[in-house]
């Protein structure tokens, strides 16, 4: 008994000592680069951005957000802006997605955008990114939408 309240003790005596050493402030490991929507400046995207990038950049002349849902659902709402082409429609209209172009691409929820994503990064796309959490996200944070 005295073994299992000694471990028991040490157990807790050791992690209160990995807790305090881990300091006050979280780690934080996905960090973006800060991204201006000053025109001359460059971008230089994450392959995964979040709604708040989209909206600081999506103006620019070098910039195409690409929605992927369907036409039903791009009607309900949708980014102001956006260029839709439905996820099964893509592979037919590769030549509307400029290549010269930062294409931020996007749905309901981050999921079909992300396979679209891999889908034009495999057909040689290098300027492709998937915006997490699609127009969920994008109307949680309070952004505005078309009808």
């Amino acid at each position: 008994m005295k073994r299992i309240l000694l471990s028991f003790v040490l157990a807790m005596v050791m992690l209160g000592t990995a807790v305090a050493c881990g300091g006050s402030e979280p780690a934080t490991t996905d960090v973006q680069p800060a991204i201006s929507a000053d025109l001359n400046e460059v971008l230089n995207l994450p392959d995964t951005v979040d709604v708040q990038m989209v909206a600081t950049v999506k103006e620019r002349d070098d910039v195409l957000v690409l929605d992927v849902r369907e036409q039903w659902e791009y009607d309900e709402a949708h980014i102001p802006g956006v260029t839709l082409i439905p996820m099964g429609e893509v592979a037919n209209r590769l030549s509307e997605i400029p290549t010269d172009k930062e294409v931020i691409v996007t749905c309901r929820s981050g999921n079909r955008s992300g396979q679209i994503t891999d889908f034009l990064r495999q057909q040689g796309y290098d300027n492709v990114h998937n915006m997490e959490g699609g127009i969920l996200a994008w109307q949680a944070a309070g952004f505005e939408v078309e009808q």
